[in-house]
């Protein structure tokens, strides 16, 4: 508890000496002094509450003391209790009430009046001293209110009307608080929201609620609709308002949500122009690489056979660049899955070399592997995409590199438990990367020289791809290069090392294919290459075929004639694939509706080749496909041996 401050005035000591004793207590703190002057000073320079002066003093008799404490607005406040000898008589009382004393104390100090009087006027002066604080704070926070950037209202609970608001309504709605005080809170929301506004208003008095936060619209003085935050408190059978203006929130939010919306619009347009885009060129590409093995099945010269190579050559070259594309932009979609599974890292690496050796030494270019002893054989790892990663950074070094040599090297930085930190490094000595180009390579159709497509090739996206699918495996891609000296990639990752996996039995693509007997097959496709394609490879096997170049046309048959399988492209005019397959499981009576429908698909994303799967098709076959696969997955829904 802080101590209250008295100040003891009088000529003689031995009674200030008396007062001192007859006052000593742990709440109080005494001053003390003989002079008058001496006590004008200590009243001014201290917090005195309650002021003990002798009225009849030398130099300045007690009432021109109180009178001049009095007159000071910094001492006025000091409770005065005179201490005197002279006479009770009414005019010195006047007298002194007059001079600002609230009482009096007469000589000889009877011990306990003396400490009764001085203890209720200590309780008095912490009474005052607590409502100048409370009345310092109120004004502070009326400061605060007044002139605070939010609206601050009170609003009776039982009415809903306004009883008190702050200036600042008017800046944020245009209405004086004059104007305001008396009428309902709820007018100023719009119409649409009033109902909800009272209901929640009422929620707040009927829980008492002391913090509750929620926005609506108001309507301004000049008739704009504003969107405000409203903070309320319920106390006392009053509620407490702090209203914000949020409408520029508001407005940002509503930004964003519509550039979201646009953007999820336009990642949809991109999805349905890749997926359509992926439809049209691959079939083709089907088809051409589908007839190119036909014909090699047919009586040729060494000519057309040479012709036949460089034919099957492009396409393939042509569905590289499709899948280059396909696959940037199912990684931009966050549609590309890694699976891991565990791999021979030798045979991997070994394949991609042996495949590339032929072009090196076309090119005269020394071609070199070096596979440290410490790197595991058998690991956990996506054997397509590192595949990928390995043909399109050694493939490169081998395009921009005339002379000289070409490296790849691998080896272990790191091994922990079974865990192994490896590193694949392309190194060349070919035209080298200027410094400034370096970041720019691995961006979508970037090469490092302005004329490197004309003389060189390439679409750009090889490096894009590596370097994405290095981040999706959760390793990372740098390069070092210089001018005329060469360049050299390194790709780092960590793997779990893994045992041998079983042998899997790969199919021969050249075999003999056993015929079905007495299998209906009929065939949905658009495409007039793909349908001679489809018809050959099926007749060839002993099959009876019919072919309709749409979903309509599917149904229209199987209402008419019983078949064994249905094979079915999902891109179709008038109805596509999965309408078809769909209408198939839906509309038609057992054992119709549950006849296999193979989908013949050249989609390129995953959840295409879902959709297929949930409208009701059994399996899918992805173009292009070879002869073989299309003949297991036959066999496997007619449970035939092939």
């Amino acid at each position: 508890m802080t101590p209250v401050n008295i100040l003891i005035v009088d000529d003689r000591e031995e009674n200030i000496i008396a007062l001192e004793a007859l006052l000593k207590r742990d709440d109080i703190k005494m001053f003390s002094t003989t002079s008058p002057n001496e006590a004008l000073k200590i009243a001014w320079e201290t917090n005195i509450a309650i002021a003990l002066v002798d009225v009849q003093m030398p130099e300045m008799d007690g009432f021109e003391l109180v009178e001049m404490l009095k007159s000071n607005p910094r001492t006025k406040d000091i409770l005065v209790i005179f201490v005197t000898a002279i006479s009770k008589e009414a005019k010195y009382a006047v007298k002194g009430f007059g001079a600002g004393a609230v009482d009096y104390l007469y000589k000889p100090l009877d011990p306990y009046i003396t400490s009764a009087k001085v203890d209720s006027f200590v309780q008095l002066a912490r009474t005052q001293a607590e409502i100048k604080q409370k009345n310092d704070e109120l004004q502070d926070y009326a400061i605060v209110v007044k002139n605070s950037a939010d609206i601050i209202t009170s609003v009776d609970a039982q009415s809903l009307r306004i009883v008190n608001i702050n200036p600042t309504v008017e800046k944020i709605m245009g209405f004086r608080p004059d104007e305001l005080v008396g009428k309902s809170i709820v007018d100023l929301a719009i119409d649409d929201h009033r109902a909800a506004f009272r209901k929640k208003l009422g929620e707040i008095i009927k829980d008492n609620l002391s913090y509750a936060i929620f926005e609506f619209k108001f309507e301004t003085f000049d008739k704009r609709v504003i969107w405000i935050e409203c903070r309320a408190s319920y106390r006392n059978k009053i509620i407490f308002l702090n209203i914000s203006d949020i409408s520029p929130q508001k407005s940002y939010q509503e930004q964003l949500i519509k550039s979201k919306e646009n953007a999820e619009y336009s990642k949809k347009v991109k999805e349905t122009f890749l997926a359509n885009m992926s439809h049209e060129l691959r079939t083709p590409v089907n088809g051409i690489i589908g007839i190119t093995s036909l014909l090699r099945k047919t009586g040729l010269t060494d000519q057309q056979k040479g012709m036949l190579d460089l034919l099957d050559t492009s396409s393939k070259s042509l569905l590289g660049v499709i899948n280059d594309v396909l696959d940037i932009s199912k990684i931009e979609a966050g549609k590309f899955s890694i699976v891991r599974t565990a791999n021979n890292v030798y045979d991997i690496v070994n394949s991609v070399f042996n495949l590339l050796k032929f072009k090196a030494d076309e090119n005269n270019i020394e071609f070199l592997l070096d596979i440290e002893e410490e790197v595991p054989q058998y690991l956990m790892l996506d054997s397509l995409r590192l595949n990928q990663i390995l043909m399109n950074l050694l493939s490169n070094a081998l395009k921009f590199t005339e002379r000289g040599y070409v490296k790849l090297k691998i080896t272990v930085l790191q091994k922990h438990n079974d865990k192994v930190k490896i590193k694949f490094s392309v190194e060349d000595t070919g035209i080298g990367i200027p410094a400034d180009r370096l970041n720019r390579i691995f961006e979508s159709f970037e090469q490092a020289e302005e004329d490197t497509v004309s003389k060189y090739g390439g679409t750009g996206l090889g490096l894009t791809i590596v370097k994405k699918l290095a981040e999706l495996k959760g390793g990372e891609l740098t390069v070092s290069s210089q001018v005329g000296r060469g360049s050299t990639f390194n790709f780092v990752n960590w793997y779990t090392i893994s045992l041998k996996p079983k042998d899997k039995q790969t199919p021969k693509t050249d075999k003999v294919l056993p015929p079905f007997n007495n299998v209906r097959v009929l065939v949905a496709e658009d495409n007039m290459v793909n349908q001679f394609m489809l018809s050959k490879i099926l007749k060839d096997w002993n099959v009876e075929v019919e072919m309709v170049d749409n979903g309509r046309k599917v149904i229209e048959k199987l209402n008419n004639k019983d078949y064994d399988i249905i094979l079915m492209d999902t891109h179709m005019p008038e109805m596509n694939g999965y309408q078809a397959a769909k209408t198939i499981r839906v509309d038609f009576e057992e054992p119709k509706r549950s006849i296999p429908i193979i989908s013949l698909s050249a989609a390129s994303y995953d959840h295409e080749q879902q959709e297929a799967l949930s409208a009701g098709m059994n399996d899918v076959l992805s173009k292009p496909f070879q002869p073989y696969q299309l003949h297991e997955k036959i066999s496997r829904l007619l449970r035939v041996d092939a």
